[in-house]
């Protein structure tokens, strides 16, 4: 679908209604109108099919297996244990029995077929979570430092990601007429959108909050990110601002390169409203309309300059930038296991791999999360990591819950053999995205098993060593901040990435293209043998392959040069 079409069917659309309500229901088939596919992404939902299945349904003359990908909006990726109870049955009444979280720490159900899509939507909303904007183009979920081990800045930080949220929200009541019955008024297709006007974002748009000293939120992969800043007494004073990160790219074409944010400066907590607003319709006002693949904000910040468009933010904002204060961050991981917070309250991370959860032969853990969702004084944190963190903890309630957790195996993943296993992320891939060239979160398990024999051959096992996989060059998975990553080209073929730092403050670049597990492995068998026995103190294995001239990247911020890189 051209950019041009894109456009058109956004500001023709009614303020989002398009004919969504004629499409949900036509009986014939288990898709919708063309235009009403782009037009649901802004509802929080996606029209996939079953891609296994896909050659054997076109011999026998049949449609496309239908479904369909809901996305929450759920910042910060905070839910209660009411609220995870109401979602635990949606994803067995209507999905695939499982729910899985992302890497923007929002729970997506998978296999919800058209005709109860509705339903599932209303089922959503009476767990007091939505899915408006979750995807299109348009802010989407804000993430959230994920470990509220600083339980006040944390509560602080939260809440402004939350009204950050908020307010950026579509002012159209398409979503409430679709899918919860609310009555068309006056206006009702002509309601004023005063951020988004009427075509919305050239592209989709991604904020983060970050509070160093982890960067659990890759803040940099963003559009734009708030890095939190304390003062002496350990209250949130302000943030630092970053702009124009991004991870999407595509093979064979140097215009298009994933990009880390430019810091830009601090401002007061009083101030994010209006710089989020600023920053917002300045992409929406200078972004490329015109061609799709160059819409998303980095682009228009290195089109048109990092001074003229900081310049249009301030001006927008009626403020001026204080310096950055510097931000220290020691990794982008998650702790795992149990942490104690500064209110006396615990908080247990569990490293479930590629975000899936469901009930498995030996490991019940959709069950296991239910029985502690009846019990728990607390609430649940998705991580920006796929992870989950069992959070405000009464200390007196560990053991009961530590039980549940040991009885379905839920720690699995926190004892995985190796510290690379246990922070690995995926996307989702094949088979229900339509942009996938390769496996990804299916291939995941296989692939870290190939290499946990390398890792303890050179005494890696415990070096936190940072994998990504993706199935194609988008990036949802945030490769291109992997130490080792693998980018998906065609079936069993990766573009192999290495470089990356472990603060997610640095790029990785191609190290060899096009390549089949035996030729990956093969690849960084000798290079872990070199960095077990060259290594500083401390130092991480992308800091080594950049230190020692294995990988040899560009100087930032020249993006344009990682570009070539990708070309296939």
């Amino acid at each position: 679908m051209s950019t041009h079409s894109v456009e058109n069917i956004k500001a023709d659309s009614n303020r989002l209604r398009g004919s969504l309500l004629e499409s949900l229901a036509d009986p014939v088939t288990g898709a919708l109108r063309e235009d009403d596919q782009t037009l649901i992404k802004y509802h929080g939902s996606y029209q996939q099919d079953d891609r296994d299945v896909r050659d054997e349904r076109r011999r026998q003359k049949l449609e496309p297996a239908y479904q369909f990908m809901i996305r929450t909006r759920t910042p910060g990726g905070v839910i209660s244990p009411q609220q995870w109870l109401k979602l635990d049955a949606i994803a067995t009444r209507f999905g695939n029995h499982s729910l899985r979280i992302t890497t923007r720490q929002a729970f997506q159900f998978h296999g919800v077929i058209k005709r109860e899509l509705k339903a599932t939507m209303q089922a959503i909303n009476a767990a007091l979570i939505d899915t408006l904007a979750a995807c299109g183009d348009v802010n989407r979920n804000v993430l959230v430092a994920a470990n509220p081990l600083l339980s006040s800045a944390h509560a602080t930080l939260y809440a402004d990601a939350a009204r950050t949220s908020e307010h950026l929200l579509p002012n159209t009541r398409a979503y409430y007429e679709i899918w919860l019955d609310e009555e068309r008024v006056a206006g009702s297709g002509a309601e004023e959108e005063p951020i988004y006007g009427e075509r919305y974002l050239p592209r989709k748009f991604k904020i983060g909050f970050a509070l160093p000293p982890l960067n659990d939120v890759d803040v940099y992969a963003n559009d734009l990110g708030f890095i939190g800043v304390l003062d002496a007494a350990g209250e949130l004073l302000g943030y630092d601002v970053t702009i124009g990160g991004g991870m999407g790219a595509t093979h064979g074409d140097a215009e298009t390169y994933p990009r880390i944010a430019n810091s830009v400066g601090f401002i007061a907590r009083d101030a994010l409203l209006d710089v989020a607003t600023a920053v917002v319709t300045t992409q929406r006002d200078l972004g490329n309309r015109e061609l799709r693949k160059r819409a998303r904000f980095k682009y228009t910040i290195d089109d048109h300059g990092l001074d003229t468009v900081v310049a249009e933010i301030e001006r927008r904002a009626g403020i001026r930038f204080a310096p950055a204060r510097a931000a220290a961050f020691a990794h982008n991981g998650d702790r795992y296991g149990w942490v104690e917070g500064d209110d006396g309250r615990w908080h247990l991370t569990l490293s479930l791999q590629a975000g899936r959860i469901a009930d498995l032969p030996g490991a019940p853990h959709l069950t296991a999360l239910r029985e502690i969702a009846r019990i728990l004084e607390g609430e649940f944190r998705m991580t920006g990591n796929q992870n989950l963190v069992i959070a405000g903890v009464p200390a007196a309630q560990r053991a009961q819950i530590d039980a549940i957790v040991q009885g379905a195996g839920l720690d699995v993943g926190n004892r995985a053999p190796t510290a690379l296993a246990r922070a690995a992320m995926a996307c989702v891939a094949l088979p229900t995205c339509g942009l996938a060239m390769a496996e990804a979160e299916r291939y995941l398990p296989e692939f870290s098993a190939k290499l946990q024999p390398l890792l303890e051959q050179h005494g890696l096992a415990e070096a936190p060593i940072l994998l990504r996989i993706s199935g194609c060059p988008n990036g949802c998975s945030r490769p291109y901040l992997g130490e080792i990553a693998l980018v998906g080209k065609a079936p069993g073929r990766y573009n192999l990435m290495l470089g990356a730092d472990h603060r997610g403050q640095r790029l990785n670049t191609l190290y060899r293209e096009n390549i089949a597990e035996p030729d990956i492995l093969a690849a960084l068998e000798p290079l872990f043998a070199r960095y077990a026995g060259e290594r500083d103190a401390d130092e991480g294995f992308g800091d080594f392959l950049h230190r020692s001239g294995i990988v040899a990247l560009p100087p930032y911020p020249t993006h344009r040069q990682i570009s070539v890189e990708l070309q296939a």
